[in-house]
């Protein structure tokens, strides 16, 4: 299976590293970069347009550059037939993109697929909603350090908390509007579960970790859960997971697999 990146950060070169040792079903065969990306993160090419890089001919686009990617590629991506992944999913809490994407995807011989990223259970979750799902509240915990760079530096001091710290409380689609960078795991509980508006979400800068924590509580007809994971940073981010990249990597296996769990 030929896959074409769309980023050349972190989160590409996790990706690019595990197809290299996928005994050849899984070959990244181009990435679309900026124009200050000289180097791949891979032994694939970058190109800057995406002519250049569908004319690769991938069989799967995967996003994993940011918000703005989201906007600027899904409809043309989708529109060539192509299925794409998209790891950026707090983009899909604006409800126009969300719109334009359903719309061409409905239209498109290619489908969007959503991996589960940092956060355990979505399908547990989204497994619940089809009996009929009552609450779904998320708190995330990262270190001080991780909310750098975010909104928070504007209303905390972000190096002199000592205790764990609510930096954020609403819904998920305010979370991820507000938090781009941070928040794809409040979006993906939303998506899975309850939506945008009827999802809790809680974020925290807590000194006392040194991993991303993230628990997650449900209830409904099917009865309750309770799920929480304590996930290392990427090695090259300290904003995100490296189970966000992994879970890239499981999608991907299953893509490739002939049974697939």
């Amino acid at each position: 299976m030929k896959i074409a990146l769309v980023g050349n950060g972190a989160i590409a070169k996790l990706v690019s590293e595990f197809c290299a040792t996928s005994a050849g079903r899984l070959t990244v065969v181009a990435a679309l970069g900026l124009p200050s990306d000289v180097r791949s993160v891979g032994k694939h090419p970058i190109v800057q347009s995406l002519a250049e890089l569908l004319a690769f001919n991938p069989d799967l686009v995967v996003e994993c550059a940011g918000h703005s990617a989201v906007v600027a590629y899904a409809t043309p991506v989708l529109e060539a037939g192509l299925d794409l992944v998209i790891v950026s999913t707090g983009s899909l809490a604006d409800a126009a993109l969300w719109q334009t994407v359903r719309t061409a995807a409905s239209r498109s011989k290619g489908r969007v697929k959503l991996p589960a990223g940092a956060l355990p259970g979505i399908d547990a979750l989204s497994a619940a909603r089809l009996a009929g799902l009552t609450t779904v509240t998320l708190r995330s915990s990262k270190p001080p350090k991780a909310w750098k760079g975010t909104p928070a530096e504007k209303t905390h001091d972000l190096d002199a908390i000592t205790e764990p710290t609510v930096i954020f409380s609403g819904n998920a689609r305010a979370a991820a509007l507000t938090f781009p960078k941070n928040a794809n795991v409040a979006a993906t509980a939303a998506l899975a579960g309850l939506g945008f508006e009827a999802t809790t979400i809680m974020l925290v800068a807590d000194p006392g970790i040194t991993q991303n924590v993230h628990h997650l509580e449900a209830a409904g007809a099917f009865g309750s859960m309770t799920l929480r994971i304590s996930a290392n940073p990427s090695p090259d981010n300290p904003k995100t997971s490296h189970m966000a990249a992994l879970s890239i990597m499981r999608l991907l296996e299953n893509e490739a697999s002939a049974i697939v769990i």
